[in-house]
């Protein structure tokens, strides 16, 4: 009873006569979600061969404080960092290194003196190995 009074407000009825209508054939097969030419990836494995491939080093030259912004977002952004203090007098430099010191604390990464006024910045996935030994050893 419940079916019958669902199937009038729906307008079925079990006196509907089904044999007039014919089946539609379509002469076009649909295609599938997944053809055989079609490879599927998944996400994770997607994105991993990007960052396997693409490690990059960036390699700046800070004039100013307000450049240690730009230097920590590439650290940010998984690239590691070769800073080459040059440019800067000696305060700015501790200064920068001190911000720089703090983002890859942050990030659990690493910093290393290269040279004399070069410091090497990585983020975590980036490992450093060996050392340069000083000149006045």
């Amino acid at each position: 009873m419940a079916f019958e009074k669902l199937g009038s407000f729906f307008g079925i009825n079990d006196e509907d006569d089904f044999e007039e209508t014919k089946p539609v054939t379509n002469t076009k097969q649909p295609k599938s979600d997944y053809s055989n030419n079609e490879k599927v990836v998944s996400m994770s494995t997607a994105s991993e061969a990007r960052t396997k491939g693409n490690s990059k080093i960036a390699i700046y030259q800070p004039r100013i404080y307000s450049d240690a912004k730009v230097i920590a977002k590439q650290l940010l952004n998984n690239k590691a960092v070769i800073v080459n203090f040059n440019n800067v007098n000696d305060e700015q430099s501790k200064r920068i290194v001190d911000f720089l010191t703090g983002t890859i604390f942050a990030l659990n990464g690493e910093i290393k003196r290269v040279g004399e006024k070069i410091f090497l910045c990585t983020p975590p996935k980036f490992e450093i190995d060996g050392s340069i030994p000083d000149i006045n050893e």
